[in-house]
C-alpha cells in the first residue's frame, strides 16, 4: 500500500461493502473521480458513518492501492444535511450527482464539475429558487463541461448572431429568422429563454444561480433540455427516473 493522501472532494455515491463496510466514490479536487473502501463505515460507532454519506463534502485522508483506495478519516465542512432531511431535495441531489458520475473520471482535472456540483447542491437548499430551474441550469451547464452543449450565440446555418428563433437538434443550437425555412424540426423560443441559456454557457459557477424566470421560459427550457438529454446520455439515469415520478411532490 502506498503513503497516505489528503484530497478535497464530494461524495456522489455510496453502497454497503461486506458486512460493515462501504464503497464509496467521491469526486476530488486532484484526482478526479475515485473509488474508496471504509471499513467499518456501516457500524453505529463508527467515525466514518456520516461523512460516507452522499453529499458529504469536505477533506478524505485515503490510502492508495492496486484497484482502490481505503478512506481512513474524513473532515467534513459540509454535509448538505438540509438535502438529506427533504424528500425533493435528495432526489434532486442524487440526480446531479449521478450526472457528475457519467461525466467524470479517474485521473481527469474534474474540478469545473465538481464545483459546478457543490454549488447546485448549495442552489438546491435555498428556498427562493425554484428546483426546476436549478436542474436545467445545472444540466446546461454540465454539457457545457463536457463539451456537448448546443450553439446558443449565432445560428448554425449563416453564423448570424441576430434573431434567433428556432431551437434545431437536428442542427445542435440556434437558427435565426433567416434560416429558420432550415430548421423543419426547429422549437420556436422567447427571446429570454435564449439569453437564459446564453447566460447559463458562458458565466461561471459561482454565479449561476442568480436569477429567476417566468413560467413560459422554464417550460422551454425543459423542453430544450430533455431532447438535449436524449440525444447526448447513452445511459438511463435511474435518480431522473424517480425524480420525474414524483416531481410534483417535490
Amino acid at each position: 500500500m502506498r503513503d497516505a493522501v489528503t484530497l478535497t472532494g464530494i461524495v456522489l455515491s455510496s453502497a454497503p461493502s461486506g458486512e460493515y463496510d462501504k464503497r464509496v466514490v467521491i469526486l476530488t479536487k486532484e484526482r478526479g473521480k475515485i473509488t474508496a473502501f471504509a471499513r467499518g463505515a456501516r457500524r453505529p460507532n463508527s467515525a466514518l458513518l456520516a461523512s460516507t454519506g452522499s453529499f458529504a463534502f469536505g477533506t478524505f485522508l485515503l490510502y492508495e492501492g492496486r484497484d482502490a483506495y481505503s478512506l481512513v478519516q474524513a473532515n467534513i465542512s459540509n454535509y448538505f444535511s438540509e438535502l438529506m432531511s427533504d424528500f425533493g431535495g435528495a432526489y434532486y441531489g442524487m440526480y446531479f450527482c449521478e450526472l457528475a458520475d457519467y461525466y467524470t473520471r479517474e485521473n481527469n482535472d474534474e474540478l469545473a464539475i465538481m464545483k459546478l456540483l457543490y454549488q447546485s447542491l448549495r442552489a438546491l437548499t435555498k428556498k427562493s429558487l425554484d428546483r426546476e430551474l436549478v436542474r436545467y441550469i445545472y444540466e446546461l451547464k454540465i454539457f457545457t463541461c463536457a463539451g456537448e452543449y448546443p450553439e446558443c450565440f449565432q445560428c448554425t446555418q449563416c453564423g448570424s448572431s441576430e434573431k434567433l428563433e428556432l431551437f434545431s437538434m437536428f442542427h445542435g443550437g440556434m437558427v435565426c429568422k433567416e434560416c429558420k425555412m432550415k430548421a423543419r424540426d426547429g422549437l420556436a423560443l422567447n427571446p429570454s429563454t435564449v439569453y437564459a441559456m446564453q447566460y447559463i454557457v458562458s458565466t461561471e459557477v459561482e454565479r449561476l444561480y442568480t436569477f429567476t424566470v417566468s413560467k413560459e421560459v422554464l417550460a422551454e427550457l425543459r423542453m430544450v433540455m430533455d431532447r438535449w438529454r436524449e440525444r447526448y446520455l447513452d445511459k438511463t439515469m435511474k435518480s431522473l427516473e424517480i425524480l420525474e415520478s414524483v416531481k410534483d411532490i417535490c
